[in-house]
């Protein structure tokens, strides 16, 4: 590992407060540690006390103990635990500069079985957009009195067409390809939330492919085989969050370090404003 940051935390990042869902593994749990060892405060959610508290030490062991690390549990499969989630980072946390949008429902184990939240939503719309969306929403207001804030979303660049006359997947489940429309909705809600913020809140939204089929469980366990290593995602996601360059950028999607299209479905404006009005509907409820 890169130790050289541990030395000298990155300005950037060292007075900041990060909060990871999904840090107990893969991905988050490496760019925990990444950012630790800049100097940010970080704020670690999981869905698995036992999980969760084990990460946390392994983060304060990469920091020396020098990074404040504090940890938040919550399953993202059920919005009334995001919103509870949203609520005591609101009431215990003074600021929060950074938002990843992390944690992750991947095609499964058993990718014929088509799985719901406790909400009664298919489980990958629910878990990657719309906790993302309320989870984010809910914390607005302290990322901007924050500012300057990010939210980072982590997507993907399987990415297909959400399908209007059967959005919770209800025929011909399969689980790759709810993933793939889950994260294409996210995709699409990170452009909304970009538009709808007034400039000068300070806020950016942006999504990003990290890197092609990283060495994680949730690949593993859908049968796949890694190709790079999880420590590949990290720096292009690190970048979104501290990169001095990016500070004014919003409303975009990244393949790694490159700033490119994402499905067209993503641009179609009919397209996004049924997926809009189809999230608050379904928030509501």
């Amino acid at each position: 590992m890169d130790t050289e940051h541990l030395r000298h935390p990155a300005p950037e990042v060292a007075d900041r407060t990060v909060l990871i869902t999904g840090a107990t593994q893969g991905l988050g749990l490496h760019l925990a540690r990444d950012l630790a060892g800049r100097g940010a405060t970080l704020l670690l959610h999981g869905r698995d006390r036992g999980r969760l508290d084990r990460a946390a030490a392994e983060v304060r062991t990469v920091s020396g103990g020098r990074a404040p690390v504090r940890t938040y549990l919550a399953d993202l499969s059920d919005l009334d635990q995001v919103r509870a989630l949203a609520a005591r980072v609101r009431a215990a946390e003074p600021r929060l500069d950074v938002l990843v949008n992390n944690a992750v429902a991947g095609g499964g184990s058993e990718p014929l079985r088509r799985e719901l939240s406790a909400q009664g939503h298919e489980l990958r719309f629910a878990v990657n957009h719309l906790a993302p969306q309320v989870l984010t929403r809910e914390l607005l207001p302290l990322l901007r009195a924050s500012a300057p804030a990010r939210v980072v979303q982590v997507a993907s660049v399987g990415q297909s067409p959400v399908d209007f006359d059967d959005v919770m997947m209800e025929r011909g489940y399969e689980g790759l390809e709810a993933y793939c429309r889950s994260k294409l909705a996210l995709i699409m809600s990170t452009f909304d939330l970009a538009a709808e913020e007034t400039p000068g809140t300070g806020v950016t939204f942006n999504a990003l492919h990290p890197a092609h089929l990283m060495d994680t469980e949730g690949v593993r366990a859908y049968g796949l085989t890694p190709a790079v290593p999880v420590e590949e995602g990290v720096r292009p996601t690190v970048r979104l969050i501290t990169d001095p360059a990016l500070a004014g950028v919003s409303g975009r999607y990244f393949d790694r370090f490159t700033d490119a299209p994402a499905h067209a479905q993503a641009y179609d404006p009919s397209a996004r404003a049924r997926l809009a009005a189809l999230t608050r509907e379904l928030l509501a409820r």
